[in-house]
């Protein structure tokens, strides 16, 4: 078992470890790839976090809490989510649509809540595995979210540095930038779509769930 201060430093590290995932960089890039201002890609990184967090405290917690047992179907449904969210936020792009919403503080956060489902489960599953108290538990949740608001924010600031400079060099590289994400966001999108709902069977008679 671990010791209180050794699973708070590990939730983290893994929760700045947890913003990388290509999954979560990809649907942030759809948001922040065209904007002129790092300040404002590092803010709307912190708002994705923030609504992950929410997501994890949440459904974590209530895993931790009362022992709860996802079926294979529910944490595949979640994980769908995902799939779909990629897939809208892609298209958003693709058609231009993306840049106006972009400012709005309550779509990274909504993104960041999504994301959240999907992880959640997992997150939990390795707390109930290594952390007996649920106080503690859910102060790693707690933890492994501001780490996850700090890998997200510290991402968008590096993902925002390179297109700002070529923003203030190259007027016409922006719309380029959102078709390039946006292409991105769907076709990974449509992965993950077929991985969940044929490959792993959640339209089919017999689900099997992996959380990662």
């Amino acid at each position: 078992m671990l010791s209180t201060f050794s699973a708070l430093i590990l939730g983290f590290i893994l929760g700045m470890r947890h913003a990388t995932d290509p999954d979560h960089v990809v649907a942030v890039t759809t948001i922040v790839g065209g904007q002129r201002s790092i300040a404002r890609a590092t803010g709307i990184g912190a708002l994705w976090g923030i609504g992950h967090t929410v997501t994890i405290l949440l459904v974590g917690g209530s895993i931790l809490v009362f022992r709860l047992a996802i079926p294979p179907r529910l944490g595949l449904a979640m994980e769908f989510s995902v799939a779909l969210m990629l897939i809208v936020l892609g298209v958003l792009s693709l058609t231009g649509r993306s840049a106006a919403s972009a400012l709005s503080p309550l779509r990274p956060v909504m993104v960041g809540f999504v994301h959240g489902l999907a992880g959640s489960a997992f997150v939990a599953m390795l707390v109930l595995g290594a952390i007996p108290s649920p106080v503690v538990g859910i102060l790693y949740l707690l933890v492994f979210g501001v780490g996850t608001v700090a890998g997200m924010s510290l991402i968008t600031t590096m993902i925002a540095i390179p297109s700002a400079y070529s923003l203030a060099k190259f007027t016409n590289v922006q719309r380029y930038l959102q078709l390039a994400s946006g292409a991105v966001s769907v076709g990974l999108g449509i992965f993950l779509a077929h991985d969940v709902g044929i490959v792993n069977g959640l339209f089919g008679a017999n689900p099997t769930w992996d959380p990662h």
